[in-house]
């Protein structure tokens, strides 16, 4: 029998160095069980059709998907989800998949009025399907005129080392955020940031999205404001020769090696969140997801905004399909006016001067020629935006010809167009809210004399054309 040898005594945990647990003499075990254990569960918050299909896609990760939880903003939805299959389904090319196994939360969104919240004292700190769990991941699927009130009352259980993945039309969303939601840097969580260009639509069912079009998803990770140096995988910055011909020295030094980047940089800091929620999106095979860098990402943005600002409101203004604006001198007229001034404000960002060929990337011929390329191979789709103001919805204007407006004035340019047309849509938006609700008609006789028939304003109701139902939620490119 073999002798049993005296048991070492074991190590505190929160003692042990950071080494290699290959390292000879290193106990693996050991190493891992002194790593932070990971929440497995994901947050979905918008039940539109790019949330459902989100949690769809996330729920298809076999053979273990990620525990997935939705976010309902609304009792009745709450209420028709228990009483259906809990299920979500998504139909491509005619044939639906369905994904269950899902758990559903409610969060109330906050009232806000003039951009500030009002407390409401008459509501208890939890109702009936609420919850305060900590959130570690979270995606936000909703519109981007609807972030500051959906985010606001689950705020509390974000913390530090949160990741929130945002998932909006236009610019600006983040720094709202900051400014409403998590003004305090220590106490903010982490962003990423992702670009979808899946054609998705909506169907009567309420959990059910039309897969239209495959697409991708760009995702990059935003550094922190509690880490203020460069993110990994930074472009090579463009010299600027000075008058004695030297290069100017660049602020941020590229990766020497972007094919084998290192993980973890002294500059830049990956929280065990950031993984999981990167990792788990880039395996979800519907998904198509790729990862870039900050830099590249806001110059992707930056394209997607261009071709939001010209389609979106366009189709408002002419109350048409995306192929309205093609094959017209005085919309081509139009687009090049409105284009010279999203150009000069985007190469003029402090953000892009240090990234080379940006003057050529956000040329104006060029930028008319993604437009028109993508309008013409979404002729027959309807944009988010005419399907919101037919619908006497909020747009998202102020988050695409809005951001360039403000960015506009925030360098000394003058955007005469498109503060033109953003007020041009907001007006228009708001005349179809006034006829929505505008007052009860009478009939046989001036006004104020006549007699009431009910019968009659509802055939009038009825009478109203429905929404076209090919219009997307929350993408852009024409395929909303």
């Amino acid at each position: 029998m073999a002798k049993q040898g005296r048991r070492a005594p074991e190590q505190d945990e929160s003692q042990i160095p950071e080494r290699d647990p290959t390292e000879p003499g290193r106990n693996p075990a050991a190493f891992y069980r002194a790593q932070n254990v990971i929440n497995r569960r994901i947050h979905v918050l918008g039940m539109g059709n790019v949330g459902k299909f989100m949690a769809h896609s996330l729920r298809g990760i076999l053979p273990d998907p990620p525990p997935v939880t939705l976010i309902f903003h609304k009792r009745e939805h709450l209420t028709e989800w228990e009483t259906s299959l809990k299920r979500l389904h998504v139909t491509t090319d005619g044939d639906t998949e369905y994904r269950d196994g899902f758990d559903v939360e409610l969060s109330y969104p906050s009232i806000r009025y003039m951009g500030k919240e009002i407390e409401n004292l008459h509501r208890p700190p939890t109702w009936d399907g609420q919850s305060d769990d900590p959130i570690d991941s979270l995606i936000v699927c909703t519109k981007a005129t609807h972030v500051l009130q959906a985010l606001s009352p689950i705020k509390h259980r974000l913390h530090p080392e949160s990741v929130i993945l945002f998932l909006q039309n236009g610019m600006g969303t983040v720094e709202a955020v900051n400014r409403e939601i998590f003004p305090d840097p220590a106490t903010r969580p982490h962003y990423m940031l992702g670009i979808n260009s899946h054609g998705l639509r909506a169907s009567k069912d309420s959990f059910t999205t039309i897969h239209s079009g495959f697409g991708t998803i760009a995702l990059g990770i935003l550094p922190h404001e509690r880490v203020r140096e460069p993110a990994p995988y930074a472009p090579t910055p463009k010299y600027a020769p000075t008058k004695d011909n030297v290069p100017v020295r660049p602020k941020n030094p590229a990766n020497p090696a972007p094919d084998t980047p290192e993980a973890t940089s002294a500059s830049f800091k990956w929280s065990s969140n950031h993984r999981y929620l990167l990792r788990t999106l880039l395996r979800t095979p519907v998904l198509g997801a790729t990862a870039f860098s900050p830099p590249d990402l806001l110059q992707m943005q930056l394209e997607k905004l261009v071709v939001n600002c010209i389609v979106n409101p366009l189709t408002v203004i002419l109350d048409a399909r995306n192929g309205s604006i093609l094959y017209n001198y005085s919309m081509s007229r139009v687009m090049r006016l409105l284009l010279s001034e999203i150009s000069l404000v985007i190469r003029s960002l402090p953000e892009l001067q240090h990234i080379p060929n940006v003057e050529q990337r956000f040329d104006p011929g060029r930028l008319e020629t993604i437009v028109v390329g993508i309008a013409n191979n979404t002729k027959e789709n309807i944009s988010s935006m005419l399907a919101d103001v037919r619908a006497g919805r909020m747009t998202e204007i102020d988050y695409i010809n809005g951001w360039i407006v403000q960015k506009g004035e925030e360098l000394g340019i003058k955007c005469f167009m498109n503060y033109m047309l953003l007020h041009l849509v907001e007006g228009k938006g708001r005349m179809i809210q006034m006829e929505m609700g505008e007052g009860i008609p009478f009939v046989d006789g001036p006004r104020g004399g006549g007699e009431l028939i009910l019968n009659d304003m509802v055939a009038m109701e009825g009478d109203r054309p429905e929404i076209s139902k090919e219009a997307s939620d929350g993408n852009n490119d024409g395929k909303s």
